[in-house]
């Protein structure tokens, strides 16, 4: 039962997620003036297949809410209700409820959703308002008879807005019958809607069926029927008094609109939200949906590895047989490098596999964004591109809380009110950028805002009276340097404590979390412009390609990603600035740590330097020795040394050797502390 639990909850969900971004869909056609039947009816059939499942697998809460918002949604699609701001609210407020009921662990009381499905039952008032009726409609009794009520609802309201509606007689072969009314359907739903199906018994056709499909479209019949694409067909328009019978042209060429690759959020009108508790974004499983083909790659490449593995058994057999081992030696090379090929292919089919894109975060944080937004009486336009770039499962779900604390301070602390925007000569709307590429093989995330910006000046103040820099300096330091105090424990710029942010805990989060991925995470702002986090992570964490080096005797392994060349330490080269040791390479400065000194260790042999560039900041590693270069696989240092800085974790060298992988970034942190309590001391 557990394996079948966890799969309910994978699939549940994924119902969520569809669900919540369909419900930023409807809530930007909503703001447009533009009424989408079919989302409408994709939510209600997700949330319908919820309630069926989740009572299927004993969860009653979910079920019930499930089935509160599926009577809310009928009541949308059959036109009793009309969707406003405040529908879509308590719909989002019923996607939140859901998340929240399935995170509920075992023995973790479930949330109390009696309010939530009182108030969606408010909603539910029976509509007085007369529709028109559909007598002057050339349908027969029989026709009308066979009608559901949503789509005797859909053939009302095309009349009431007197759009024709078309009768299409047209013939289909049984075997195909699914994948021609799919690729009609996917043809008509920009242009012409779809109301029924409906077969036509007076017609018998050898391994065929004739449907009588009843459409409505206000645009002129050549467009619908070069639209509709369907040869052999006759349209019939259907009046009170008039038809006018037109033969099918040849089929056009079927056009499929493309799914908008952006989200717009922006907030026009002023609703309460009703509040919603903080929780993580993160989802609920670790399963990932996986292309067949790319699993029957996979089984090829398995296959040939068993080849490999026959032909290195058969050279065993002949080695004992007491063929000498200098023959073979060519032999044994030959097959040792198919093998390195294969395992690399099997490698990248693995981590394929692994890959997510991360439209999954980014639809997550849309609907913080619409919440935030109400929460702060803000309006922001969320604008969202290279969602198809793709990153290890793994990371996306570590991923996923971080960028939401940059999500919300951007709205709470960047973006400023429309009331300011405006005085400041800025469109009261504010944006709110996300961007993801891959660069090589890391991946490059932006969050940017055209906020107010980070005010330098009380940075500095702030960062003084929490003993971070010493007093009266601060003017002189980089503005790299200086933005990167923000991400310091209890240090906010904020006057005041809200409930989204102020308490300077938020983006010390955020970095941990981004460093213990491997990534590091760069600031860029200009006040009364706007500030821009870049987030740099590797694509994957399963294998990564290290440095191996040696200080003191001890090895440790330094990710290639974070070295950018290495070289000989010359002493005579060397200087010091403000009591740290640099190097000046190429026109600037290099700081330097002698990791030896740094690890408590003493050593006579260093002679190179590792020059690591974390973001936009670098550093020489100075090192008694460069051993090799070698995949490997990080594994955590657990409970016990999780608090110790420095180290990203630790990997089997696989000949009985452990090193220690660093942490360029976490590094570069601890330095650049010390060196800023060693000049407060001084001072």
């Amino acid at each position: 039962m557990s394996d079948l639990n966890e799969e309910f909850v994978a699939e549940a969900q994924e119902i969520v997620e569809m669900l919540s971004r369909d419900l930023l869909l409807l809530d930007q056609a909503q703001k447009d003036g533009r009424e989408d039947v079919e989302r409408v009816n994709d939510v209600f059939r997700g949330i319908h297949t919820l309630k069926g499942i989740a009572g299927m697998f004993g969860y009653p809460e979910v079920s019930a809410v499930s089935h509160s918002l599926e009577d809310l949604l009928d009541a949308l699609r059959l036109g009793k209700l009309k969707l406003t701001a405040a529908v879509l609210d308590l719909l989002f407020e019923g996607a939140e409820a859901l998340q929240r009921l399935l995170s509920s662990t075992e023995g973790t009381p479930p949330a109390d959703v009696t309010d939530l499905i009182g108030r969606v039952a408010a909603f539910l008032v029976p509509q007085s308002e007369e529709m028109p009726g559909l007598e002057r409609l050339a349908l027969s009794t029989e026709v009308l008879s066979v009608l559901t009520e949503y789509e005797e609802h859909r053939l009302r309201t095309n009349v009431d807005a007197e759009i024709p509606i078309y009768r299409v007689q047209a013939r289909f072969s049984l075997a195909t019958l699914d994948t021609e009314l799919e690729a009609l359907r996917e043809r008509a739903k920009a242009h012409v809607e779809i109301i029924t199906y409906l077969p036509n018994a007076d017609v018998l056709v050898d391994d065929g069926i004739e449907l009588d499909v009843l459409i409505a479209s206000d645009l002129e019949l050549e467009r619908v029927i070069e639209i509709l694409a369907l040869p052999g067909s006759t349209i019939t328009l259907v009046e009170a008094q008039a038809q006018t019978k037109v033969s099918q042209r040849p089929a056009a060429a079927s056009v499929r609109v493309a799914a908008p690759e952006e989200i717009e959020e922006s907030i026009d009108e002023e609703v309460d939200a009703h509040e919603v508790p903080d929780a993580s974004l993160r989802t609920l499983t670790n399963t990932v949906r996986v292309d067949i083909r790319k699993l029957d790659r996979l089984m090829n490449v398995v296959g040939e590895l068993a080849i490999v593995r026959s032909t290195v058994a058969s050279l065993i057999d002949r080695l004992r047989s007491g063929e000498p081992a200098a023959s073979l030696s060519s032999e044994l090379y030959r097959i040792n490098r198919g093998f390195e090929r294969r395992l690399d292919e099997l490698q990248g089919g693995i981590l394929d596999v692994r890959m997510v894109p991360l439209q999954q975060v980014f639809d997550r944080l849309a609907r913080v964004v619409r919440q935030v937004s109400r929460d702060n009486d803000k309006q922001v336009r969320l604008a969202v591109t290279g969602a198809d770039t793709e990153v290890d499962k793994l990371i996306v779900e570590e991923l996923v809380d971080p960028m939401m604390h940059l999500v919300r301070n951007a709205i709470d602390h960047g973006i400023e009110s429309p009331t300011q925007r405006e005085i400041s000569g800025k469109n009261k709307v504010g944006t709110l950028a996300l961007n993801a590429y891959q660069k090589g093989n890391r991946v490059v995330l932006e969050i940017e805002d055209d906020g107010g910006g980070i005010r330098s000046e009380r940075l500095i103040e702030v960062a003084q009276e929490r003993g971070l820099i010493p007093p009266g300096s601060g003017q002189d330091m980089a503005d790299s340097e200086l933005h990167q105090l923000i991400f310091h424990p209890g240090l906010s710029t904020r006057t005041h404590v809200t409930d989204t942010s102020g308490r300077g805990v938020g983006m010390d989060v955020v970095r941990t979390n981004i460093t213990r991925l491997g990534g590091v995470i760069d600031v860029q702002s200009e006040e009364g412009v706007g500030t821009k986090f870049t987030i740099t992570l590797p694509v994957t964490l399963a294998i990564i390609r290290a440095l191996l080096i040696r200080v003191a005797g001890q090895l440790f392994a330094i990710p290639i990603t974070a070295v950018q060349e290495a070289l000989l330490l010359r002493p005579e080269e060397l200087s010091s600035v403000d009591g740290r040791e640099v190097l000046t390479l190429r026109g600037s400065t290099l700081p330097l740590c002698r990791l030896a000194n740094f690890f408590g260790y003493e050593s006579k042999q260093e002679r190179y330097i590792v020059v690591s560039k974390v973001g936009a900041r670098r550093i020489g590693f100075v090192t008694d020795s460069l051993e090799e270069q070698r995949d490997i696989i990080i594994k955590p240092l657990g409970k016990t040394l999780n608090s110790v800085h420095g180290f990203a974790g630790a990997t089997d060298l696989g000949d009985q050797r452990v090193a220690l992988v660093l942490d360029a970034s976490a590094l570069l942190d601890e330095l650049s502390v010390g060196s800023r309590q060693l000049a407060a001391g001084a001072g």
